[in-house]
């Protein structure tokens, strides 16, 4: 070790939804730790993902509810217009202000902060390159937290202008006419749906026979339906070849059942999944064990190199700021010497589209390939008095229990808020709660969350709100 480095008890590498909060609570426990981002202090999430895409499909969600404002008798003369420019400004603020929140978190809970490309050495030290030149520092223990990146597909560079990967179709300053979207996963109909609602004429192209592939299929079907009603044409086994320039835009090539296609766009956004970040960091310095391009981690998140540990996307699992987070968590208890592991039942998972999917727990879909004995209790939104008071009644909740225990197995919501309920199913996974549990509890009326409690019931035969099934 250079006489010059700098040592910490704790260094994070990376603080995005899993690094910084593992910062912050190694601050909190004691522990003498340092940051070290490359780029966003947040992290993709909060910079170029989850906060501005939900800031845009939430516009995009308000712009679509104004046109139709006058079902509930309000009247707005003329049409809505978009300002794109002072969407991306507002989205802006909302972003700096989060982000601005975890720097002044980091640094109230005495954590240190650099800025810079930091890449392994050796197993306990890093060298951070940037604007004031080359350092060195040193740790007991290293957390790699350095997130995941757009795949690129070939044919399809992001360095073109005219194709979009998530970062970039976020800071669209204009509605583009035509959009052709590549992947039909949950990246790609967020935005995509979010465009249509807009004004963009937009088509969706998947590999797969479904959109939202190993969903609920119900839950596609829906999905698909409404899509399809909000004027995305989507193009499933079809699979995209190529690009080139026209007079009017670009001509997207792609390959379906009936054969080679061409479609005229403005802008193609390729959206078909995400890459880990461990190929640039010197992970070959460390001798670390791998799973493919994954970090291989145990439940403390600990891998095969004592001192190292890995959470979020760069270990296996759902690509998921939340499930970082947790991670963050559980790596900092366990650096700062507590008996704590990473044990959780479910990472409850949920899609902005229009109306919103949740998950928790096993899907019906999933329990049924597992060939377990289970009982499905459905409720409609249309059989909620709250939905009906919002003109929001797309969509059903369906609550999964094991046929002999009544053990709640997993929860699947599509529909208004189903964002928000999960929360409390992912509980009852977590719990191991029976649908008694569920259906006992008393639920404030009238309320969206009445329809958990329902479905739980439904499950057991013993629904009041819509005839149980024999």
């Amino acid at each position: 070790m250079e006489s010059n480095t700098i040592h910490y008890t704790a260094i994070v590498l990376g603080a995005g939804p899993g690094g910084y909060p593992c910062g912050i609570r190694l601050g909190q426990l004691g522990v003498k730790t340092l940051v070290i981002e490359r780029e966003y202090w947040g992290g993709v999430c909060l910079n170029v993902g989850c906060i501005p895409s939900k800031a845009l499909i939430t516009a995009g969600k308000r712009f679509e509810e104004i046109k139709h404002a006058d079902l509930m008798g309000i009247e707005v003369p003329g049409a809505p217009t978009l300002n794109m420019q002072k969407l991306q400004a507002w989205k802006q603020t909302v972003v700096n202000k989060l982000t601005g929140g975890v720097r002044t978190l980091l640094k109230g809970n005495k954590v240190d902060m650099v800025q810079g490309e930091a890449k392994f050495v050796s197993p306990k030290v890093l060298e951070v390159r940037n604007a004031e030149g080359v350092k060195h520092y040193s740790a007991d223990h290293i957390v790699i937290a350095t997130g995941s990146r757009p795949i690129e597909i070939p044919g399809f560079s992001f360095k073109d202008a005219r194709i979009l990967d998530s970062t970039k179709a976020l800071a669209l300053t204009e509605v583009p006419k035509r959009l052709a979207v590549i992947g039909g996963g949950y990246i790609g109909l967020e935005l995509g749906g979010m465009y249509a609602k807009v004004g963009a004429a937009v088509t969706v192209i998947e590999m797969a026979d479904q959109l939202l592939p190993g969903f609920d299929p119900e839950v596609v079907k829906l999905i698909d339906r409404k899509m399809r009603k909000d004027k995305v044409a989507i193009q499933l086994k079809a699979q995209a070849q190529g690009w080139e320039q026209s007079d009017n835009g670009i001509v997207l090539r792609y390959k379906n059942v009936e054969g080679e296609q061409s479609l005229e766009v403005d802008y193609i956004l390729v959206t078909v999944g995400r890459r880990p970040n461990t190929d640039a960091i010197g992970l070959e310095n460390t001798g670390v064990a791998m799973e493919g391009r994954y970090i291989k981690s145990d439940k403390q998140q600990k891998t095969s190199v004592e001192g190292l540990y890995t959470i979020g996307d760069c270990t296996t699992g759902l690509m998921l700021a939340h499930k970082a987070t947790h991670e963050g968590e559980v790596v900092a208890e366990v650096i700062a010497g507590h008996a704590v592991y990473n044990d959780a039942k479910t990472v409850p998972a949920v899609v902005f589209t229009d109306p919103e999917i949740a998950t928790a727990g096993l899907m019906e879909n999933e329990a049924r390939a597992k060939n377990i004995p289970i009982r499905v209790g459905k409720v409609p939104f249309a059989a909620i008095g709250r939905a009906l008071t919002t003109g929001e009644t797309d969509g059903f909740i369906k609550v999964v229990i094991h046929a002999e225990t009544h053990r709640v197995l997993g929860v699947t919501i599509i529909g208004p808020h189903a964002s928000d309920l999960i929360s409390e199913c992912a509980l009852a996974v977590e719990m191991d709660c029976e649908a008694l549990d569920i259906g006992l509890t008393i639920h404030p009326h009238p309320t969206m969350g009445e329809g958990v409690m329902e479905a739980a019931k439904a499950a057991l035969g013993e629904a009041i709100h819509i005839l149980n099934q024999a």
